[in-house]
């Protein structure tokens, strides 16, 4: 059974022990801030915050009320992130969630740039001692909330849900979240009208689900989150670790339990129209470059390892 959780922005007060105890469980280090002219802190995610909560005032009939929102990976049935990660170091855990596998990682960025949600962050490969990664270090790796996955594959709740004093987060089976949901909607509509549960249908569903008091948009959050059209990666920008690790079978050509349809198989870039881009993702491809400086990788031995691979994930799709 799909496993998921259901944030409840009535309820949360901002109390940010979900942040607190997200940290003390993957042992993530404090970051510096400055003061932004507001009670949210920090700023946005990053490598060594993967759970935030929104503060957010908005006027109402001559008042102010806040809303309060949680931040991190949304973990989608259908995520852009999975679907754009060149070397297989995202997927989907059995239970539902996406999962990342940072020894796979080459810290591309697309997931970063194409995430409808803004969530992963890229950072340094030893931002959490519980994460152990061994190939080519030191070298940026991409960060966000992987569901506790060490945890409720013990049987427990993810860290943020166990530690919120008014369970303003709840874990469970994602059709009972659904139903949990859709009712306190329908309590809350009485005296918020616009109340709405975000993440049912959503990107073919969110394991992280929202009962809001608002719009999505007045939470932060977008109104109709849509995969999009994304530029064919250049298997010359592989980096010459990861063939090689492939190559010599320290890491699957293919991951075991993946599956094939889960990876997009974009259009070459001359069937694929300018306009059919967002314009955020036809700068990415205009600037492609660009993302090869930021990750600083070249063209490095690809040879027999590169023809391997394809050879290899050819097979794997075929069988």
């Amino acid at each position: 059974m799909a496993k998921a959780m259901l944030f409840d922005s009535s309820k949360c007060m901002a109390c940010r022990g979900c942040q607190v105890a997200c940290k003390q469980w993957w042992e993530l280090p404090a970051v510096a801030t400055n003061n932004q002219g507001t009670y949210e802190n920090p700023a946005d995610l990053s490598g060594e915050t993967w759970n935030k909560i929104m503060f957010r005032e908005i006027g109402n009939n001559g008042t102010a009320r806040w809303l309060f929102t949680r931040q991190a990976c949304m973990h989608c049935t259908e995520a852009a992130c999975v679907k754009v990660c060149p070397t297989y170091a995202r997927s989907y855990h059995n239970l539902g969630f996406v999962t990342i596998d940072q020894e796979r990682c080459i810290g591309c960025g697309r997931c970063l740039l194409y995430c409808p949600f803004g969530v992963p962050k890229l950072a340094k490969d030893d931002i959490s001692p519980r994460i152990s990664i061994e190939l080519n270090t030191p070298r940026t790796v991409i960060y966000s909330c992987i569901f506790c996955r060490d945890r409720i594959e013990d049987g427990l709740t993810p860290a943020c849900a166990k530690t919120c004093p008014p369970r303003a987060v709840q874990y469970g089976e994602q059709a009972d979240l659904v139903a949990k949901g859709k009712a306190k909607v329908a309590e809350l509509q009485t005296t918020y009208p616009k109340a709405n549960l975000y993440g049912e249908s959503e990107l073919g569903g969110l394991h992280v689900m929202y009962i809001l008091t608002d719009e999505p948009s007045t939470h932060g959050l977008p109104d109709e989150p849509k995969l999009g059209t994304y530029p064919q990666f250049d298997k010359a920008m592989l980096p010459g670790w990861y063939t090689e690790a492939v190559a010599n079978g320290n890491l699957a050509a293919f991951p075991s339990g993946a599956s094939p349809e889960w990876y997009l198989q974009p259009p070459s870039d001359e069937e694929m129209p300018d306009e059919g881009i967002p314009d955020e993702q036809a700068a990415a491809k205009t600037n492609w470059g660009l993302l090869g400086s930021l990750i600083g990788v070249g063209v490095i031995g690809l040879g027999a390892g590169l023809w391997w691979l394809t050879r290899r994930r050819e097979e794997v799709r075929k069988e």
